[in-house]
């Protein structure tokens, strides 16, 4: 890829190829290889790596395949994704599948891993729970428990031995990955105009369904393109985008959002990407425990993360300072708990500090922006003509 364009094209390409072309090619060539699925928002894809496998993001089918037989399992009171996800699970998308891991994001996501387990879809099926405790000797264990249980999951498959010497190399791999991506982002902090927030997405998405080593190629030839000085500064607010860590926005939504008048520098569509801040220790001699130890200490926020010593609010007040943005926009899919039951804390707080933020819900597979954009651009306007004054929301 000699190009951004170019670049941009194969990421949106290898994104929303819900038959996953690029996973099932990778694991074909070697019959000791599997592919592990996994939902959003973290999971260590560390460990899948050391244990000659894939772990492959499964985000839900968006606007790119109508649910039939998905609405069957649930309930109509519930965001999108689940159903999105059954619908392809029985229209046998994830065929060569071997395993797949529901971390604990809500009640509806721990009823779709029961809802694998019934339907047979692959070897094994697990449900992640994330320690509530955060002290190494209780929290800690417990988690370190949970990924032993999935890896020995693993190796009942292929025989892997997770050693030392491959799960050090495995977590490298994915510090440069982090690394790269918060580069990019700092990059775009400062020169947002060089890439818009629509191609960030599709060039980290794209991450998750390949190896990372080959996504790290693709994420360096990005970070060298954009450091020439492309595209030309518009008259935009800088906005950090919060709620849409689980089902995912539309990418038409984020191109609504940037062309109503908003650079958005920050966001959380993919945010178990770059979950953990800084990096994981990568020369030990227990390397799942420099695993574990990172997401104890090193996690970055989320509503579907339970942690009372670490108060969201405030880091996300730190992340708009940090970005030197403007505003927040507060978008939430339809029906979505750990996000809405989140946001009056979240507002408050933005009411404390005189940061200006609007709201909207929307689902992965709205296809009408006018109300929305319509939204954003008062928002924008009203910030660059009343910049001193407290926006009433």
């Amino acid at each position: 890829m000699k190009t951004l364009k170019e670049a941009i094209e194969k990421c949106k390409e290898l994104s929303f190829d819900l038959n996953f072309t690029e996973a099932k090619k990778w694991k074909s060539k070697d019959n000791k290889r599997v592919l592990i699925g996994y939902m959003p928002i973290y999971f260590p894809r560390e460990i899948v790596h050391a244990s000659n496998g894939l772990a492959v993001g499964i985000l839900g089918t968006g606007d790119r395949k109508r649910i039939i037989k998905g609405d069957a399992y649930y309930q109509s009171y519930i965001c999108r994704i689940p159903r999105g996800i059954i619908e392809l699970a029985l229209d046998k998308h994830f065929e060569s599948f071997d395993g797949f891991v529901f971390p604990s994001i809500c009640d509806v996501i721990r009823n779709l891993s029961g809802m694998f387990q019934l339907l047979g879809v692959g070897t094994f099926v697990s449900y992640l729970d994330y320690p509530q405790n955060f002290n190494p000797d209780i929290g800690g264990e417990f988690y370190k428990n949970e990924l032993k249980q999935i890896t020995s999951n693993i190796s009942k498959i292929n025989n892997s031995e997770l050693d030392a010497e491959k799960l050090n190399l495995a977590i490298s791999l994915f510090n440069k990955n982090r690394k790269l991506i918060n580069s990019i982002y700092d990059v775009r902090q400062e020169f947002p105009w060089r890439m818009t927030a629509e191609e960030l997405y599709y060039i980290i998405r794209a991450g998750m369904v390949i190896p990372v080593e080959e996504h790290n190629v693709i994420l360096e030839q990005v970070y060298e393109l954009i450091q020439e000085d492309i595209g030309h500064p518009m008259d935009k607010i800088r906005v950090v985008v919060s709620g849409s860590f689980c089902e995912q926005a539309p990418v038409s939504l984020i191109k609504t959002i940037e062309l109503a008048g908003c650079y958005v520098v920050d966001d959380d569509f993919l945010i178990g990407s770059r979950w953990i801040e800084g990096d994981v220790e990568e020369d030990t001699n227990d390397p799942l425990d420099a695993l574990v130890n990172a997401f104890l200490t090193k996690s970055t926020f989320s509503s579907s993360l339970y942690d009372v010593y670490n108060p969201k609010e405030k880091r996300l007040i730190d992340l708009y300072k940090k970005r030197n943005a403007d505003g927040i926009i507060f978008a939430a899919a339809s029906f979505c708990d750990p996000a809405l039951l989140d946001r009056p804390v979240l507002q408050n707080a933005c009411d404390k500090d005189n940061i200006r933020y609007i709201s909207f819900k929307y689902s992965e597979n709205t296809g009408q922006f006018k109300n929305i954009k319509e939204q954003v651009g008062a928002f924008a306007d009203s910030i660059k003509l009343w910049d001193d004054e407290l926006i009433e929301n």
